[in-house]
Parts: C-alpha cells; sequence; structure tokens
C-alpha cells in the first residue's frame, strides 16, 4: 500500500488517491458547474466603485471585474478541466473530446468526462495528486468570491505561553483570550490557566521576556 497523493496521511489502498480524497475529488468536481453559476452575479463591479474617471484622473473603473470574468471564461475553470480530462484521453488512449457549445456546456461535459473516469484516476494515474489538488485549490478559489469565511475573532492577545515540557523546553505560543471566555488555554501545549493564576501567569511572562532579551 502507498499513501495518498493528495494528504499525504491515509492509506491510497495500493493507487494513487484514498478513498476520502476520492470521494471529496468527486463531490468538487461535481459542484464546479453550480459553482461558475454562482459566480455571474459577482461578475458586475461593486456598486460603491464609481462610474467614469476617478478622482485622480485615472481611467474608469472596468465595466465587470477581470478576475471573474477569466474563471468563467475559455481559459478559466472550463480551461482547467479540459486540459485535465485531455490528459487522462491520452494516458488511456482514448478519442480526445473536441470542446463544443457554450462554456457551461463544455464544462459540464468535461466534468462528466472526469467523473466516468473517476476509478481509474484513483487507482492508475500518477498524476492523480495534482490533479485532484488543483480541482481542489480552484473549488475554494471559486468558493471564497461566492461565500467568503467570515473573520475569525480570535479575542484578546495575552502573550506568549510561558508552560514547560518535561525536557525544559519553553512553549511560547501565543496566548489568546477568545470573547466571553472564563479562562485561558494554550492552543499548542494546551496548558490551561483559570483567572486565579492570572497574575502569577503575568510574573512567569514577564520573566520570559527578560530572558529572552538577554539571550
Amino acid at each position: 500500500m502507498g499513501t495518498c497523493l493528495l494528504c499525504d496521511t491515509n492509506e491510497s489502498a495500493g493507487g494513487y488517491l484514498c478513498l476520502a480524497c476520492t470521494k471529496a475529488t468527486v463531490v468538487r468536481l461535481e459542484c464546479l458547474p453550480d459553482l461558475y453559476d454562482g459566480l455571474l452575479p459577482f461578475l458586475a463591479p461593486s456598486a460603491a466603485v464609481s462610474q467614469g474617471r476617478s478622482g485622480k484622473g485615472g481611467p474608469a473603473p472596468l465595466p465587470v471585474r477581470a478576475e471573474i470574468l477569466d474563471l468563467r471564461g475559455p481559459g478559466g475553470m472550463v480551461g482547467v478541466v479540459e486540459d485535465h480530462l485531455s490528459a487522462v484521453c491520452q494516458e488511456r488512449s482514448m478519442r480526445k473530446r473536441i470542446p463544443a457549445g457554450s462554456i457551461e456546456a463544455r464544462l459540464t461535459a468535461a466534468v462528466s468526462g472526469l467523473l466516468a473516469n473517476m476509478p481509474w484516476i484513483a487507482v492508475s494515474w500518477s498524476e492523480a495528486g495534482t490533479f485532484a489538488a488543483e480541482i481542489r485549490d480552484l473549488t475554494k478559489s471559486v468558493r471564497s468570491i461566492i461565500a467568503p469565511e467570515p473573520a475569525v475573532d480570535r479575542g484578546r492577545r495575552i502573550g506568549s505561553c510561558p508552560a514547560m515540557d518535561p525536557s525544559g523546553t519553553l512553549c511560547g505560543a501565543v496566548l489568546w483570550l477568545p470573547p466571553g471566555a472564563k479562562a485561558l488555554r494554550c492552543e499548542w501545549c494546551d496548558t490551561r490557566y483559570p483567572p486565579y493564576v492570572w497574575g502569577q501567569l503575568k510574573t512567569w511572562m514577564t520573566e520570559d521576556e527578560k530572558a529572552r532579551s538577554v539571550a
């Protein structure tokens, strides 16, 4: 058994992709046509962008967002998928499909072609890891436009964790107090600092800062 070329963790059961990464790649491929459609409402610039010449005399803004136009154009999402399908067909000595129709139709056809070859890709294609990674990155890129993840409020930065491991090595990870939290916990070493030790915690952190400045 080998190691999955995408996650570098799970066993690939003799092929190139593990079962979990194969399933995830199938889902990502199936989502691509919907993601393509989902980009359309974001094609026009924000209404907040002024029309005409800029205040500094620069050129007027483009009537569309160029990065989204690129993703929806011939060399964007459909280009990535068609290139991979062409490589699969060449590797398997299959007749290559000639792209035809609208971008939407071409994307749907290319996705269908890759889905039909996924069992072979996962088991027999040495480029399966690169392929799966590019499909993952493509879907992630499009999702970041359609539904960007909200910024996470990590709370207030307290300082560096003063905990020591059994060998005497200082943890040093940044301690954060999340909103509404009643106790501190180091996300790295899992040491917990309840409120009654916060006074001593400040002393420990001050001593560590002095020691680092001397070193």
